[in-house]
Formats: structure tokens, C-alpha cells, sequence
């Protein structure tokens, strides 16, 4: 669930836990706890996390399967192009 949705795009994007706690302004052992399930993160951390990563809480919940990609501050004609990508990529 949460602790390895947080794991997962931690992976993807190539990045370890004391990387994510820098980038997210908190301790490796906290990014540790989360993915370990010890811990869960505030709801405020939690907005921040999705926020990250390009995701909705939702997806970080699980209560979404789809993961989605927030193109806010992109162009019609940069986005029209992210959606051939992604055709593209679902067509191999």
C-alpha cells in the first residue's frame, strides 16, 4: 500500500531513501519508517510526497490504480506530445 507505492517510485526513479529525505526535507530513518510501515507519514508529508513524485494521494493510497502525471505549467501542443509518448509506449 502506501509503504511500497512510496517505495516503488522512490525505485523508479532511481533515487535512495537518504536522496528522497533531502529532497523532501525529513531524515533517511524517516523515509526508512515509512517504507518499512512503522510510521505513516501527516497528511501534510503525504501532499508533499505526491506532490514529488507527480502523483495524486489518491495513487499513494491505493485508492486509485492509475497512476497519473500532473502537467500543470506545460503547453496544449507539450502535452499533445506526452500523450503520443505514452501511445507509443502502450502499443510495444
Amino acid at each position: 500500500m502506501l509503504n511500497e507505492n512510496i517505495k516503488k517510485l522512490r525505485l523508479a526513479r532511481g533515487i535512495n531513501q537518504v536522496e528522497l529525505a533531502n529532497a523532501l526535507n525529513v531524515s533517511k530513518q524517516c523515509v526508512s519508517n515509512w517504507e518499512n510501515d512503522n510510521i505513516q507519514p501527516s497528511v501534510e508529508m503525504l501532499v508533499k510526497i505526491a506532490r514529488y513524485f507527480n502523483v495524486s494521494t489518491d495513487y499513494l493510497l491505493d485508492m486509485d490504480a492509475r497512476e497519473s502525471i500532473f502537467v500543470e505549467g506545460l503547453t496544449d501542443r507539450e502535452i499533445a506530445h506526452l500523450r503520443l509518448i505514452v501511445e507509443d509506449l502502450k502499443s510495444r
